[in-house]
């Protein structure tokens, strides 16, 4: 294995006072303000809004139908395609995804989505420009099933024959093989969920893949002509320490990813069963996943990527650094994304579809899934109309996570609306003021470069759907 810098983090080490990642006193950390309170709390991603958890049960199929029936001709389209199965299943994985088991599974699976495909396609007169793959792990299909599937999403959509095409790999079930078969099919961005290098974090968290079997993924990939490869990080893994998190950056940067997201572990058993395999006394406090968070800030600043929102890190050539320069760069169930699209469709078992005025979610369960679009109807069974308030709010939130300041005032006229409308959220943003992580100047609110880490905190000062709960959703950092 290729060894780490002499001591790339050893500035951070210092100041901060400790040798192994334990003792972590965050409150001394010059870089980015520690916040005990804030950084504890329990606030949403907002990958939408209103987010999943306002999702309801009286909407679904009917309303999908109408909202993909009314897109106009021509509007770009996104598709989300997702695959609910891994060979193996990691026990920090929120996602919907369980294990591949038989063969007939994936069988069976990939004839609904084609059910599914010829449900959903003579609904739609726009053209899709974008198709992403995510799961579960993609590439648990086998290879021809995966393009047998890219083949009829290009078959029965308009524009999906030149549409770019990326998918989410677990580089555990990845060869030389593999990777020229995602070529030949298209697919021309990948992202591998690499998570840590460090083995004994690795074993904690039941997801055993060594540098060197990663390094031979990322070198196929390449040699297939697949250039645009993502790594998923994340820090607060059980047993991480802030040398784990500096000796996985350095091997990640040695392998030049043109994207990387740190992620903090969101550590809910309660909700998620395969959790429980954690043992939560192993999990960093909030001050350690903190200066971890810092820390990967820092690290990936010094190796000249350009930091995108509060998670995501990309290389300043790449499509997304220059969206964010150029002030498009989005937010949706992808995370942070250059995605053109406002309408984005989603295929499979728990799938979002995400419209201006409708979120929906198809039926999670994969038996049931397949049984409602096996009788040809959509797969659409619970979501949320987006009011107008809804998207005012919506496109405000959006705005100050992506570009990290946001004119309340220009958005709600934007919108037919005014800023007063927005009164409720003041005592909030004040609070933040005072703390140092927001600044106001009439309806313009802004999160300081230095409180990047807070900026979900003070994006929930819109949400009016927002209730305390420190269970249902992630740490704020």
């Amino acid at each position: 294995m290729p060894r780490p810098r002499p001591d790339p983090w050893g500035t951070l080490l210092a100041l901060i006072g400790i040798k192994d990642g334990a003792g972590i006193r965050a409150e001394d950390s010059a870089m980015q303000r520690y916040i005990p309170d804030l950084a504890s709390r329990s606030v949403p991603r907002y990958t939408s809004y209103p987010t999943a958890a306002e999702f309801r049960g009286d909407v679904g199929a009917a309303q999908q139908r109408d909202a993909i029936a009314a897109i106009a001709p021509g509007s770009p389209v996104s598709l989300y395609v997702h695959i609910p199965y891994c060979r193996q299943i990691c026990w920090y994985c929120g996602c919907n995804t369980g294990p591949v088991g038989r063969g007939q599974r994936l069988t069976a699976y990939l004839a609904a989505l084609e059910a599914e495909i010829a449900a959903v396609a003579p609904l739609l007169r726009g053209q899709v420009v974008t198709i992403h793959f995510g799961g579960g792990s993609p590439n648990a299909l086998p290879p021809a099933g995966f393009a047998a599937l890219v083949a009829t999403l290009r078959a029965n959509f308009g524009g999906a024959a030149t549409a770019t095409i990326a998918v989410e790999l677990d580089p555990r079930d990845m060869d030389r093989a593999y990777a020229e078969a995602l070529a030949a099919a298209g697919v021309t961005r990948v992202s591998l969920g690499v998570q840590t290098f460090a083995p004994r974090v690795q074993a904690l968290i039941n997801r055993i893949q060594p540098y060197e079997a990663v390094a031979q993924v990322v070198a196929d990939l390449r040699a297939a002509g697949i250039a645009e490869i993502n790594f998923d990080l994340m820090y607060g893994l059980p047993g991480q320490t802030l040398r784990d998190i500096g000796e996985t950056l350095d091997l990640a940067l040695g392998l030049s990813p043109s994207r990387v997201a740190m992620f903090g572990y969101a550590h809910m058993p309660r909700l998620l069963g395969r959790q429980r395999m954690i043992d939560t006394a192993a999990l960093p406090d909030a001050a350690a996943r903190f200066t971890q968070s810092v820390l990967a800030f820092d690290r990936l600043g010094q190796a000249g990527y350009v930091a995108i929102g509060f998670d995501h890190f990309a290389r300043p050539t790449d499509s997304i650094a220059i969206a964010a320069e150029a002030g498009h760069l989005r937010r949706n169930f992808q995370g942070f994304t250059d995605e053109p699209a406002d309408a984005i469709i989603g295929l499979g078992a728990s799938a979002i579809s995400q419209f201006d005025g409708l979120l929906v979610q198809n039926e999670k369960h994969v038996g049931d899934y397949r049984d409602l679009v096996g009788a040809g109807g959509l797969a659409g069974v619970r979501g949320i109309v987006r009011t107008a308030d809804d998207q005012l709010r919506g496109t405000i939130i959006e705005r100050l996570l992506c570009d990290g300041t946001v004119d309340v005032a220009a958005v709600a006229i934007a919108h037919g609306a005014k800023p007063c409308a927005f009164a409720s959220a003041l005592p909030a943003l004040q609070q933040f003021g005072r703390l140092g992580v927001a600044t106001l100047s009439g309806w313009r609110v802004s999160v300081p470069p230095d409180a990047r880490a807070y900026a979900r905190l003070v994006a929930s000062a819109f949400d009016i759907y927002r209730q305390p709960d420190r269970q249902r959703f992630s740490q704020a950092i």
